[in-house]
């Protein structure tokens, strides 16, 4: 090795070369290609792709020119990078599925939301969009400072003045080298309105900020689930929002439903999400799709996924929500440059730098057009002075030798500058007509005003920031448009309870304590008077105590006979056959062993809005009846909680929801009944015992309760299985404590009454055996009878069994109380 370059060889720490090569390189990313500037919301690809289309004339006004042109001029002048980086730019500038306000108007081939990518730029066209004009406005009035580009060849702008806030408006994306910025587009409208309010109320709050901004507003439109995720977003600039495509179901012929998808989530590719649905469907992930197709146009998308007619609807496209893009998550990371530092903002951060920006972009303007009317202030003085004395002046310039001396002669006569003398020295003949002359000093009484308004907004900060209202505002009513995007509560997310099927089941109970879950269509209906079909395979000594019909999405309110209540949901009841016994309630609810469930009610929430008008109304064994308000029950815990406090041996058997206005009647087992409005029962609390609600014989006992409702007949069903109807108005209304009136004639031959119930012609009847056998029949096969009759043959009971109990099964599930 030679000496001479031997002595410049430098021995350097390996480890801290690659750190500190790797920080350059690290910061170069970060500040130079993928994160956005605060102010301008722009990375630098995009800058010079929007000053290189202003420089070269690419307006809105003018025809559209060759994308190639653009790109080359970007790559010749600011952006030393590869030229699919810059011509990938311009496309998602010009796409209005990728940005919501579109800052480039493209002519040809630009790609599609299926993913499709552009044609190449030599065939495409491009030109600057009207609101990207809005970016660059007064880029001319020293408003934003220059730097040298790659080589210092070209100066091109550090920040664009941005006259909206682009950041928010188009939001942005980008990884770096350890960090990542996500901002979702939002409506300009709001956004305007936001800068608005913080120019109105500097101190104003995240949460006052959200009641213009509503939140992200995507240009493929769709529906957000819940604000939480976006109030995240504002306030620490990190936050997760769910977004869900747009449906709804439409009816086809022969029973069968459609869904149709017209919005799809941010950033989805629909081509490819068809592909996804159709795989879920041919390897039966999802089932009941039957046909699935793209009907998009012109006009609109329109995703087709036909149903089988057996399928719930929704609970297919909640499948489709779980496990395909028709719903995704967009998590916001607010980054952006702030200084040429990267940091995480809060919503009031990014509105609050953006008003900076803006009030050095508006004072930078005002004092240059102020330096540009006093200069033109200053000749108009010149020309004026010279009107004044226009023969001296005159006399003057034709007795100087040459330009130079005439100059000098009216700048010492004068007292005028060298600007002034040399504005009157090029000064036409024709300006110094009387009309010409007016012109002149209308021109100066102007400018005298334009100054003293541009001195008083550089001088008040106030009147500095109305201008920047005042333009934003206007820029609003220009540009703005309707919201695309709509926000939803977070009842909306997805559950597990979303991919159950809503359906009318059975949950039947055993005296045992034996719990399932049928669907109403496993039993069909029968002539009255059959055997019936079995239920349920019991030991033989259990049988069917309870069943009731209800929705599989209800609450299910558990009462038991000793006064707890316990809730869940239908679905939680497991489901079986026709034949198998259940599964014990104990695995359900925290009951006790000596516990059996006396009654339990379906409702479709614990806390509905008339929570304090709705009531729950008990009776006991022994005829005692209690009201108390259905809000009192809305915080049951896990354990129960008390329902009624009973007295001793007395038990509960049945719990009825009412609103106050309702009569009821009681039947007892020796065929007696009582009719009472439930106003002679006042509301009571939680643990209260209640009143006498019948007066009972000695060998007598409450066997049922119902709610009279309007066109309804009262049943009665004896444990020999007879039955008849009869019309509520042969039970005249008494005050409640009194020992009733008979509502069947209990013989040998009928047995005692074991149920009553108020029914409709088009309702069905469920009677279940104590062996478990049961059989549902039509309640208009029944005939109607008086008071004192024995009833029909119901079903036929052999010897040493009885019916058990009895159920109204409701056509109409909205008919069910």
């Amino acid at each position: 090795m030679p000496e001479d370059f031997a002595s410049k060889v430098l021995p350097i720490d390996l480890s801290q070369e690659l750190k500190n090569s790797f920080l350059d390189y690290a910061m170069s990313v970060i500040v130079s290609r993928a994160i956005p500037d605060v102010r301008d919301g722009l990375k630098p690809v995009h800058r010079r792709i929007l000053y290189a289309m202003y420089e070269v004339g690419m307006t809105p006004d003018k025809p559209y020119k060759k994308s190639a042109r653009v790109v080359g001029d970007v790559l010749a002048k600011y952006h030393p990078h590869g030229d699919a980086a810059v011509y990938d730019a311009l496309v998602r500038m010009a796409q209005d599925f990728s940005t919501r306000y579109v800052l480039v108007d493209g002519h040809g081939n630009f790609g599609s939301i299926d993913g499709d990518s552009a044609a190449a730029m030599r065939y495409t066209e491009a030109r600057m969009s009207h609101i990207a004009m809005e970016l660059l406005r007064d880029i001319n009035k020293e408003t934003v400072d220059f730097g040298p580009n790659y080589d210092g060849n070209e100066q091109e702008p550090l920040v664009l003045p941005s006259r909206f806030p682009n950041l928010l408006v188009n939001g942005s994306s980008g990884i770096a080298v350890g960090m990542a910025t996500n901002i979702p587009p939002h409506n300009l409208g709001e956004v305007i309105d936001g800068v608005v309010m913080l120019i109105d109320r500097p101190d104003a709050t995240v949460d006052d900020l959200m009641r213009v901004i509503k939140g992200p507003d995507f240009p493929t439109g769709g529906i957000i689930l819940g604000r939480d995720g976006i109030k995240s977003a504002y306030e620490t600039g990190r936050g997760s929002i769910v977004v869900r495509a747009k449906t709804q179901f439409e009816e086809m012929g022969g029973g069968k439903t459609r869904i149709v998808v017209t919005e799809i989530p941010y950033q989805q590719n629909k081509a490819r999400l068809i592909e996804k649905i159709a795989e879920l469907a041919r390897e039966k992930k999802i089932d009941g799709i039957t046909d699935l197709r793209d009907e998009s146009d012109r006009n609109g998308m329109r995703i087709v996924i036909e149903l089988r007619r057996d399928v719930k609807p929704q609970v297919v496209l909640n499948n489709l929500f779980k496990h395909t893009g028709l719903q995704s998550t967009f998590g916001v990371i607010t980054l952006a440059l702030v200084g040429n530092q990267p940091k995480v903002l809060s919503l009031r951060e990014v509105l609050s730098l953006y008003l900076d920006h803006q009030r050095e972009v508006v004072t930078r303007r005002t004092q240059y057009d102020l330096n540009k009317a006093e200069a033109r202030a200053h000749i108009l003085e010149g020309l004026r002075i010279a009107l004044e004395f226009l023969d001296e002046v005159i006399a003057l310039i034709r007795g100087s030798a040459d330009t130079d001396t005439a100059r000098d002669g009216l700048m010492s006569r004068f007292q005028l500058s060298h600007e002034q003398a040399q504005a009157i020295l090029d000064m036409r003949l024709q300006r110094l007509t009387g009309l010409e002359r007016e012109k002149i000093e209308s021109e100066y009484r102007e400018l005298l005003k334009t100054i003293a308004e541009l001195r008083a907004i550089l001088a008040d900060e106030k009147l500095l920031m109305g201008v920047i209202r005042k333009e934003i505002l206007e820029i609003k009513e220009k540009y703005a448009d309707d919201r695309r995007t709509t926000i939803v509560n977070a009842e909306g997310d997805i559950t597990e309870e979303d991919l159950i099927p809503v359906q009318d089941v059975a949950i039947t109970i055993t005296h045992a304590g034996y719990a399932k879950r049928v669907p109403v269509t496993a039993y069909h209906s029968q002539r009255r008077g059959g055997r019936g079909m079995t239920m349920i395979g019991t030991r033989e000594e259990d049988f069917v105590e309870h069943m009731y019909i209800t929705s599989s999405h209800h609450h299910l309110l558990f009462f038991t006979n000793k006064g707890r209540m316990y809730s869940l949901k239908a679905y939680e009841i497991p489901e079986y056959g026709r034949q198998a016994k259940g599964l014990p309630l104990i695995n359900l609810l925290n009951i006790d062993a000596d516990e059996k469930i006396s009654a339990v009610i379906p409702v479709r929430t614990l806390t509905p809005d008339d929570a304090d008008q709705v009531s729950l109304f008990f009776a006991t064994r022994s005829g005692i009846v209690k009201k108390t308000p259905l809000a009192e029950y809305a915080n049951i815990r896990k354990t129960g909680l008390i329902a009624i406090h009973l007295k001793e041996e007395d038990e509960v058997i049945g719990v009825h929801l009412t609103d106050g206005n309702r009569e009821v009647i009681m039947a007892t087992k020796q065929g007696m009944s009582i009719r009472f409005h439930e106003s002679d029962v006042r509301p009571m609390g939680r643990a209260a015992t209640g009143v006498k609600g019948i007066q009972l014989a000695p060998d007598d006992e409450v066997i049922g309760i119902d709610v009279v409702e309007p066109n309804t007949e009262v049943l009665v069903v004896t444990s020999r299985g007879y039955g008849k109807k009869t019309p509520v108005t042969d039970y005249r209304i008494q005050t409640r404590g009194g020992k009733g009136i008979k509502t069947v004639n209990v013989t040998e031959k009928n047995g005692p009454v074991v149920g009553l119930k108020m029914v409709r012609d088009e309702d069905d009847l469920m009677i279940i055996t104590n062996a478990g056998v049961a059989i549902r029949i039509h309640v208009d096969s029944i005939s109607t009878q008086s008071r004192y009759s024995q009833g029909v043959k119901l079903i036929n009971v052999p010897e040493g069994e009885e019916v058990a109990m009895v159920a109204r099964v409701v056509q109409n599930e909205d008919d069910e109380g």
